[in-house]
């Protein structure tokens, strides 16, 4: 038995540690693909895209005839007068009948043209959202993937700090004991261990949630371990642009899809106000039919060898009957002229105009908001270009004057309160500048995202 159970324990063991060794490794590359490939928001777009494929189709199907075969077979059974015998008699008579007919409009108005405009702009405006969803998905998972690899940074800074703390408590805690140091500086020093050790740990929390955040952006697997890429960040990536606010306006005017959607959207509205005024004008229409039937009592004179009836009645066959005798043909033309309808018209046309007048206010609205969206964007990657420079310089400095300060600490003449004051700086100046670094390219795609040029092949 105790040995069952250690085998167990073993399988047990060696599960979880292969299970640990599996880590996925994703790129930013990696993680934009699975994105666009597992969005929901996304594939309801494609689903949307789709239906306005299927109503393009149905209104240009209203340009072609429609055409319909009807078919039936009865049994009537009662009495029914003969004539034969001039009385009635009990009759049981089967029937066959056969119909295909169609029609073709002519003229309605310019209504199935205006059906058809307006569905190819309603399918150009859902391409056009298409477009938006898939630059809304990119740039949520880079900025997801952008925070992911900042709250890494972080902790890195994190831990070194911690390490430096230990190491230093390690050297006051040997010169307490020959007693170069009193022992207020090893409690000093000991407090500030542990203050680093809880912002290890408050780090690596942010670190935890920010890619849970990641992973459901991504619909993946939560329970697997992945390891997200950190790409090298150059000098050169981060030497600022200077951009005009006014062309920078004037490129999201031109390139935001959502605006050319919007667009789309209007005309779509007017093509359904016009095809509502058709519905005051008379539609004409083009419509043909034949039919053929059968019936088993049906009987005709019979006619002798000489041409002259014999006076008996003789049954027709099905298919005399059926492909000849019976068939009937029709052709002729359908003039509807809609007098009253109850205000239907007049309701459905100014539906349509409030329809109209709505998609001009959203379009006002939604350029209200390019421009302000816009105008916030260069403001910020304006402000954050001169922090850069400044967040190097500080950094810079707060580490020569840690150093110096850990120098003077070392020979005994600083204290532990200025060398502590001394790290951290140091340790602040470095936090900011790995945020500013990562703000300023998460404010370059955010600005690319608000002009409508952000694309799948993302570059930190």
């Amino acid at each position: 038995m105790r040995k069952l159970i250690l085998v167990l324990c073993l399988s047990l063991t060696t599960a979880m540690f292969a299970s640990a060794q599996e880590v996925e490794v994703i790129t930013l590359e990696d993680a934009i693909q699975v994105a666009l490939e597992k969005n929901i928001n996304l594939l309801q777009a494609a689903n949307n895209l789709q239906r306005n494929d299927a109503e393009v189709l149905r209104a240009t199907g209203d340009f072609l005839p429609n055409l319909n075969l009807t078919g039936g077979a009865s049994r009537t059974v009662g009495r029914q007068f003969n004539q034969a015998t001039i009385s009635f008699e009990e009759f049981t008579n089967n029937s066959i009948n056969a119909n295909l007919s169609g029609g073709l409009i002519l003229f309605n108005g310019l209504q199935n043209i205006n059906n058809l405009r307006a569905a190819r702009s309603g399918r150009s405006s859902a391409q056009d959202e298409f477009k938006r969803a898939r630059e809304n998905v990119i740039f949520s998972t880079a900025s997801a993937y952008l925070q992911v690899l900042l709250d890494k940074e972080l902790i890195t800074i994190a831990r070194e700090n911690l390490e430096a703390s230990t190491r230093q408590l390690e050297q006051i805690t040997a010169q307490v004991e020959v007693g170069m140091r009193p022992i207020v500086d090893q409690f000093n020093q000991e407090a500030i261990v542990a203050n680093n050790e809880l912002d290890v740990i408050t780090r690596e929390n942010n670190l935890n949630l920010n890619t849970t955040r990641l992973i459901s952006i991504l619909q993946i697997d939560p329970l697997k371990d992945y390891d997200f890429v950190v790409p090298e960040v150059s000098d050169y990536d981060l030497d600022p642009n200077v951009y005009s606010l006014t062309d920078l306006v004037q490129t999201a005017l031109a390139n935001r899809s959502d605006l050319s959607g919007q667009e789309f959207r209007i005309m779509a509205a007017r093509y359904a106000l016009s095809s509502a005024r058709g519905n005051y004008l008379p539609t004409l229409s083009l419509n043909a039919s034949i039919s053929t039937r059968y019936f088993d009592t049906y009987r005709e004179p019979e006619i002798g060898p000489n041409g002259v009836p014999t006076g008996q009645r003789v049954t027709v066959g099905f298919g005399d009957q059926f492909f000849d005798r019976g068939i009937n043909r029709q052709i002729g033309l359908n003039l509807n002229f809609p007098l009253f309808t109850r205000f239907q018209n007049r309701t459905f046309e100014q539906q349509r105009r409030i329809d109209l007048k709505n998609a001009e206010l959203q379009l006002e609205s939604l350029q209200s908001d390019v421009f302000l969206e816009v105008r916030q964007a260069y403001n910020d990657y304006s402000t954050i270009s001169k922090q850069l420079q400044a967040t190097q310089k500080a950094l810079i400095a707060a580490e020569k004057a840690y150093e110096t300060e850990q120098e003077r600490y070392r020979v005994g003449s600083s204290t532990l309160i200025e060398l502590t004051r001394a790290n951290s700086e140091f340790v602040s100046a470095a936090s900011n500048r790995v945020q500013t670094v990562y703000r300023f390219i998460f404010q370059e795609k955010l600005l690319d995202f608000y002009l409508g040029q952000i694309s799948e092949d993302v570059r930190l």
